[in-house]
């Protein structure tokens, strides 16, 4: 399956959420979570649930973020709300309805959607957990099949590449978006980065992604100018004839593992020297050892004809004579 076929949908448990911020100085930042999800694939569905009059700072980002906000208000008397309920509901009217939705994304870290999370993954749906550390049950993370956490978003990525301070603005916005495209293709464990993939990633990152805004003709001549500045390397496909970025960033002078490149091997002077004595044993063994030997080797016809000439033989003797 290919980023393109992912189509995610997310529910959030703000409560949750909340409940792992408690005693932290900075805020829930929605951008940096559907930053990391888009990488995932193409988000359809997104919803948050909560009593939104005790979190009324955050609904101005999360509507600006086109979440649809979903209000449980809270029982006077027990003090809870049915957020939970509501969103397993949801859920699965979803997995059940829409079928070209393959991926769930549970942004909570209760261990009350594990089942949840169990049935999703009966459907054959692909499920994703995220949550704070703090407020994360360990059986909602490993009933997942696949866990991220918000403290771990946001990150410098390791694979950047320095550019150059006298490339224009627009080259250098370009460049860093494709930069991070290529970052989170790796992260997402692609070995052949196509150049159509890449392009779908930096759409999918930043919708109004053009490249002809930023003075290329083609996004191939972006692929080329980012090589020319040394950010990445390129192979064309022999069968498609596109581009495919081998290596970028770092991997330019560690390699993909991290290590420093094994130097070149030197070409072996002794495989050389070897033939050479090879070529030499076998003149020696079609050449004569002694003499003696070229003596008694057979003289062609030739050779024996001219001597002849040189060297008469004795008359033979007449019968009549005898």
């Amino acid at each position: 399956m290919t980023d393109g076929d992912h189509s995610l949908a997310v529910f959030i448990d703000f409560e949750n959420l909340a409940l792992g911020f408690q005693g932290r100085r900075d805020r829930f930042d929605i951008a940096r979570v559907l930053e990391r999800l888009v990488e995932k694939g193409k988000i359809v569905a997104k919803k948050a649930y909560a009593d939104w009059s005790r979190f009324m700072p955050y609904t101005a980002p999360l509507h600006e973020a086109a979440i649809e906000l979903i209000e449980i208000p809270r029982r006077s008397q027990t003090g809870k709300n049915s957020a939970d309920i509501r969103l397993c509901v949801d859920a699965m009217d979803l997995a059940y309805s829409k079928e070209h939705i393959n991926t769930f994304v549970i942004v909570s870290g209760d261990s009350d959607f594990s089942p949840l999370v169990s049935k999703l993954k009966e459907l054959g749906k692909h499920v994703i957990g995220l949550g704070m550390q703090p407020s994360t049950s360990d059986l909602l993370r490993d009933n997942c099949d696949e866990f991220i956490y918000y403290e771990d978003l946001g990150q410098a990525p390791a694979l950047a590449a320095d550019m150059e301070p006298r490339l224009p603005e627009a080259k250098r916005k370009a460049f860093a978006l494709l930069m991070e495209s290529l970052t989170a293709l790796r992260r997402e464990n692609k070995d052949v980065l196509w150049s159509s993939m890449i392009k779908d990633t930096m759409k999918r990152k930043k919708p109004s992604f053009n490249e002809s805004y930023h003075g290329y003709r083609s996004f191939s001549d972006l692929l080329e100018d980012a090589k020319k500045e040394g950010l990445l390397d390129l192979e064309t496909d022999k069968r498609s004839r596109t581009y495919v970025v081998t290596r970028f960033g770092s991997e330019l002078t560690h390699g993909e593992d991290g290590d420093s490149p094994a130097p070149a091997r030197k070409k072996s002077r002794r495989r050389r020297s070897g033939a050479k004595r090879r070529v030499a044993g076998a003149d020696a063994a079609a050449a004569p050892a002694t003499a003696d030997e070229a003596g008694s080797a057979a003289a062609p016809p030739d050779a024996i004809d001219e001597a002849l000439l040189f060297f008469p033989q004795p008359d033979e003797p007449d019968p009549a004579d005898a």
